[in-house]
């Protein structure tokens, strides 16, 4: 396609989580005729959400880009993430785009989310196409969601320019695109009218060609070929392949590098072009060492651009090499030098984090529980072993005085659990602020909450409301500080002893409390195998074999009847260690255990405390 900037379009998808985007964005691939209908990749959902993890979770943690050709424009869709946790990632995509498709729920209409993402978008005067998709949905209340959407821009828009945008109607998972509401779902449709929508509605980039190259790196691409790429949208000029570029970093220091590829998209495929103009989004290779909100810009130039806005992290995590007895048994890379370096490459993309050395300690900070469980359960799958230490929410300090980060958080509920909700909120000192009835037996309560008072209320509420209870925070302010809520948590069971347990010893210990291990897991002395029904901790022996004498028949452990454990997942782990105890990762296992692993040492030192 010849380059024309008049011809271009680049549109950032921003939605809550499992409101349908990247559904959408699928139906955008296999109705562009990019593919042929036997290709593999016309069978396949969340073509967009390509990693293990994504597809999965069902969210989308990384923004990726695609083109589509349509008619003679080419259209570039950057599909974004729609938790909060991942607002860097937002961010910086609204750097590249020129507009927005804001996709609503019909039934949930807009969330926390989605009002985050959008004043971000208006703040920086992108034009919005809303897309209410799910219009079949047995409760959609599409004039009720119009009405919620209407508002929101009323109380976040910057100018009245921004109340006037067009709205669409979606059935995302068949791939219908409709610009009034439909009279019968049935009725044949496909996705053009919204492409039509986004060249009528969507402004082209400005036209800069005249102007020397810049560009401000938005993300990082690896390639086992090419290497380390870095992602941006030419913001004026040119670029050629053989040109010399320099890279301006955060302290403003120069590199000079040679540029060797420019990739551009074309659908999900890439490919190498000889030269890339204002308005592209690109990939160039070469600039090794650069970093997300570096500018790339002519030899001689000096001047950076502004840096990319990012929302300050409010959890910190304090990661360290693995020390367990089974040390090095399970993982590629064990050491601290290793685990370093990995982290310190994490910084290179994901530019909502932070690192902290201390010494063979590496404190990580990022936007959330799940920002930094997405980190853990990556580093795990590449084969790093490691352990983390308890969260700890981050205080902001302001003109001398400490303030604690606040939150707006927002749950969606049967009736039947107000009382759960109300119980466990109130213990946690949340403040309500407001209560609205959703209609077909549902309330949605409006919360605001302390960062540090929201570790593990996931996984409570998902228990007391039997996984009920849809439950969304986002970033409201800072406050002045108070005390954190004291865990009510019970006491641990930790294990006395080195070996394997056995059902034997395990039957018997379930009657002390609930179990993590199965029976043959392997355990340690220090390690946590069970909550005990009592607040204080507890150490059994595990291992023990059922004496022969004892033995009716052979093989009559089988009769043996053990409760189901306790699933140990990253977030269940992180919400439920105290002060004194680590999560142990390894490719192969989660395990809890005593910083302290022999009793002895540990009563000693709990009686200094």
């Amino acid at each position: 396609m010849d380059h024309n900037q008049l011809k271009i379009r680049n549109v950032a998808v921003i939605a809550h989580v499992d409101h349908g985007k990247t559904t959408l964005v699928d139906s955008f691939l296999k109705q562009s005729k990019l593919f042929r209908d036997n290709e593999k990749i016309m069978e396949e959902s969340l073509i967009m959400d390509n990693s293990d993890l994504e597809r999965e979770r069902g969210i989308t943690i990384t923004s990726k880009n695609l083109s589509i050709p349509y008619k003679d424009y080419k259209i570039n869709i950057i599909d974004t993430p729609g938790h909060a946790d991942f607002g860097g990632e937002v961010e910086r995509v609204l750097n590249m785009a020129d507009g927005c498709l804001l996709i609503v729920d019909a039934q949930e209409g807009p969330m926390p989310q989605t009002r985050f993402v959008l004043k971000k978008a208006l703040e920086l005067d992108k034009k919005i196409i809303v897309v209410i998709n799910k219009i079949d949905k047995k409760f959609a209340q599409i004039d009720k969601t119009i009405s919620k959407i209407y508002d929101l821009f009323l109380e976040i828009a910057q100018n009245e320019n921004q109340l006037d945008f067009p709205i669409y109607y979606a059935i995302a998972r068949e791939g219908k695109v409709f610009d009034k509401i439909p009279e019968s779902f049935d009725e044949k449709s496909d996705v053009s009218l919204l492409f039509d929508g986004i060249i009528e509605h969507i402004p082209s980039p400005d036209y800069l060609l005249d102007r020397p190259f810049l560009m401000q790196v938005s993300a990082i691409d690896y390639d086992e070929y090419t290497g380390q790429g870095i992602v941006g949208k030419v913001l004026q000029g040119k670029v050629d392949i053989g040109q010399d570029l320099n890279i301006i970093d955060e302290s403003n220091n120069i590199k000079k590098f040679k540029v060797s590829k420019i990739i551009v998209n074309t659908g999900i495929k890439k490919e190498e072009i000889k030269s890339a103009h204002s308005g592209d989004i690109v990939t160039i290779i070469g600039a090794s060492g650069a970093k997300v909100g570096d500018t790339i810009a002519p030899i001689g130039h000096k001047e950076r651009l502004p840096d990319i806005k990012i929302q300050e992290p409010s959890v910190s995590v304090k990661f360290e090499a693995n020390t367990s007895p089974f040390a090095g048994q399970e993982g590629d890379f064990v050491t601290s030098r290793q685990l370093l370096e990995r982290l310190q490459r994490e910084l290179e993309r994901n530019v909502s984090m932070r690192l902290e050395v201390l010494s063979d300690e590496y404190i990580i900070s990022g936007r959330g529980e799940l920002h930094i469980s997405i980190l853990i359960e990556t580093l795990r799958r590449e084969g790093y072993e490691f352990q983390i230490s308890k969260p700890k929410a981050i205080e902001k300090i302001i003109d001398g005085e400490k303030f604690d980060t606040q939150e707006e958080l927002i749950i969606d509920v049967p009736k039947d659990y107000i009382g759960d909700i109300s119980t466990e909120l109130s213990k946690r000192r949340a403040e309500l602020v407001n209560m609205v009835e959703e209609g077909e037996g549902r309330v949605r309560f409006y919360y605001k909450i302390l960062t540090k008072n929201l570790f593990g209320l996931r996984s409570d509420l998902l228990n007391k409301t039997k996984g009920m209870a849809i439950i969304n925070h986002t970033f409201l302010g800072y406050t002045p500080i108070s005390d954190t809520v004291k865990s009510d948590r019970n006491g641990v069971l930790i294990s006395s002893d080195q070996g394997t347990a056995t059902a034997y010893s395990l039957f018997s210990a379930q009657d002390r409390g609930d179990l993590f291990i199965p029976s043959f897991t392997k355990v340690y002395a220090g390690m946590i195998i069970g909550i005990n029904k009592y607040q204080r901790d507890m150490e059994i022996n595990v291992t023990k074999e059922k004496h022969a004498t004892n033995m009716h028949t052979e093989g009559s452990d089988e009769t043996i009847h053990l409760y189901p454990v306790i699933p140990l997942t990253i977030e269940y782990g992180m919400n439920f260690i105290n002060d004194d105890e680590y999560l142990e990762i390894t490719p192969k296992n989660l395990r809890l255990r005593k910083k302290i692993l022999n009793k002895g040492e540990r009563e000693r030192s709990n009686k200094k405390i």
